[in-house]
């Protein structure tokens, strides 16, 4: 029997940091499912999930809070395997840059009970003028009661300048 962990991790960039990582949980018969890792600011940041054996978890667990050592931190959860019933899609949101957006887009997500699961956000300029564009890309949970025209009804009603795309 398995465990599914989370680990989400932050400290100072260097060489070799996957690498120590990922033999410390193969070491103790982990296996290495997602993750998402980025350097940011001069820190090396990460989330990932693993499955390790029930009887190999007490061991992994104790190793990685030693990873302090070498300035890294390391925060480890035991995920919840619950299930609802909830369908997966794409949304992009394209506005000009302004404080609050991404306050305004999950405030509308939160009142229709979506989830999300995955955000990346960029500032780049418009391609014919000087002026920027806020652009975020999201991976959602929605219920699956929910129409879609509703969610796309809500969001565009944040702002005129608002474009969404759902896929």
């Amino acid at each position: 029997m398995s465990q599914h962990l989370v680990l989400s991790f932050i400290g100072d960039d260097q060489p070799g940091l996957v690498e120590r990582l990922s033999e410390t949980i193969t070491r103790h018969h982990g296996n290495w499912l997602e993750s998402r890792m980025a350097h940011l600011a001069d820190k090396f940041a990460g989330i990932l999930t693993l499955s390790v054996p029930l009887a190999y978890q007490g061991a992994l667990i104790n190793e990685l809070k030693d990873f302090d050592k070498i300035g890294l931190h390391v925060t480890v959860e035991i995920a919840n395997s619950a299930s609802k019933e909830m369908e997966t899609l794409s949304l992009s949101v394209v506005a000009n840059d302004r404080p609050g957006i991404v306050q305004e887009v999950s405030q509308v997500l939160h009142a229709l009970l979506v989830n999300v699961k995955e955000l990346s956000t960029t500032c780049e300029p418009a391609p014919m003028s000087s002026d920027m564009l806020f652009r975020t890309d999201m991976m959602l949970s929605i219920p699956k009661s929910l129409p879609l025209n509703d969610l796309e009804s809500a969001l565009e009603n944040i702002s005129s300048d608002l474009m969404v795309e759902l896929t």
